[in-house]
């Protein structure tokens, strides 16, 4: 009866209407059998074929028995399973990276367009409540999604709308480290939600409808601002404070792997409200460009980010790097003081130039001088006794201003191999 319940929603939702092959994560749970049994019943109503990715963490000792069970069970049903065992240091993160690696790699291998996790009600609330106590933004409030894009395809998840209690008590394994307080979750699932449930026996429920009342709230900002470029900044002024707050979260969501923290994203608010021009990094690779009339996020790629190696220029020598040459000796227009070896080097954090009257830290420098941020990564930083004595950067030659009651032992000679003398 409760299978043919969950089959009218899944119709109803055509959760399964774009794909023909659905790979279901089973751990061997009640939940996750739960979902094989159902979608091993229902196969031809769905017009779906199934097969099964199990990851074994060994971390208990029933571990290679529930693998047993589930590669005799798959041959039993004639149903394909793909199975791996968990390698590294454990945890919760690195489990859950590992299995959904594990997953996507099986589903861009096989063909598998779908995959199918057990999730239900009482995972959203505690989801929700998970990202409360842990000060998770707004935007994380709305819980689990029924279906959202995954790897090449999408992620399902049909027991949504049910209680695990609603599920049949099926054969299944009891994993022992659920009863286990060690885990967030778990004390979440063991401790905090029922003793909130004593003032309020909806407290779950309610939860959960406070991640779909987010998730409306966020759409309707959405919908209100559809088609409007925020990386104008003229654009991006006119709006309030709290709508410019939603609308470059939303923005974010773009950069998956640019994880911001409070004070990070409250800076780059406060960098995009104030008319300066300037290219600033963020973090993870990632800088914001900012003119007068725009803005835009993006990574340095591997190209631009790999740093040349430091290499050593020695008196009476010549050095070739990144398309420049260096001759050391008594020939050239830079004049120096010492015939100490050069160090041609990245630039590092910190570095500062001698400009005689000031000292100008290089971050502001090419600030100032509007050098782009990919040609900064290619920056040669000359330094001689411990002290930056030139800059190239962009075509441009900056050099330290040395004083004028020394002696001249040396010169220096740079040459651009593609445009001659700088």
């Amino acid at each position: 009866m409760m299978y043919q319940k969950i089959l009218k929603e899944v119709q109803k939702n055509s959760y399964f209407k774009p794909h023909q092959n659905v790979l279901i994560a089973v751990s061997g749970g009640v939940d996750s059998m739960n979902l094989l049994y159902f979608l091993h019943c229902y196969q031809e109503e769905l017009k779906i074929k199934i097969g099964i990715a199990h990851v074994n963490h060994r971390q208990r000792p029933q571990s290679d028995e529930e693998e047993t069970y589930l590669k005799e069970w798959a041959k039993k049903h004639n149903v394909p399973i793909f199975v791996k065992q968990f390698s590294g240091n454990f945890s919760e993160k690195t489990a859950r990276y590992f299995r959904y690696d594990f997953f996507k790699d099986i589903m861009a291998k096989e063909g598998y367009t779908a995959l199918v996790t057990a999730h239900h009600a009482d995972d959203h609330a505690e989801t929700i409540f998970m990202r409360l106590v842990r000060g998770s933004r707004l935007k994380y409030l709305k819980g689990i999604k029924a279906i959202q894009a995954f790897g090449q395809g999408q992620l399902i998840r049909p027991f949504l709308t049910l209680n695990k209690a609603d599920l049949p008590d099926i054969f299944h394994f009891e994993d022992e480290s659920n009863n286990s307080n060690q885990y967030l979750r778990n004390r979440i699932r063991n401790n905090y939600i029922p003793s909130l449930s004593k003032e309020n026996p909806n407290f779950s429920k309610y939860l959960s409808e406070l991640g779909q009342e987010t998730e409306l709230l966020l759409s309707a900002l959405s919908d209100l601002t559809s088609g409007l470029d925020i990386t104008q900044l003229k654009n991006f002024i006119n709006q309030t404070e709290a709508v410019q707050y939603f609308l470059l979260q939303t923005y974010l969501d773009k950069f998956p792997e640019l994880h911001l923290s409070k004070p990070q994203f409250d800076q780059l608010l406060v960098k995009l409200r104030y008319p300066d021009e300037e290219d600033w990094y963020l973090k993870a690779g990632y800088y914001l460009h900012k003119n007068k009339t725009r803005f835009s996020i993006d990574k340095i790629g591997p190209e631009t980010d790999s740093q040349f190696s430091t290499k050593i220029l020695k008196y009476g020598d010549i050095v070739n790097l990144n398309n420049n040459s260096f001759e050391f000796g008594q020939t050239g227009d830079i004049e120096l003081d010492s015939q100490s070896p050069i160090t041609l080097r990245p630039r590092q954090a910190g570095d500062q130039i001698d400009f005689g009257n000031f000292h100008k830290k290089l971050r502001r420098l090419f600030i100032d001088e509007k050098i782009p941020v990919k040609e900064r990564q290619k920056a040669i930083i000359g330094e001689q006794d411990g002290v930056v004595i030139f800059v190239l950067v962009s075509g441009n030659l900056y050099l330290r201003k040395a004083s004028q009651c020394v002696t001249i032992r040396a010169k220096l000679c740079v040459r651009s191999k593609e445009t001659g003398d700088l």
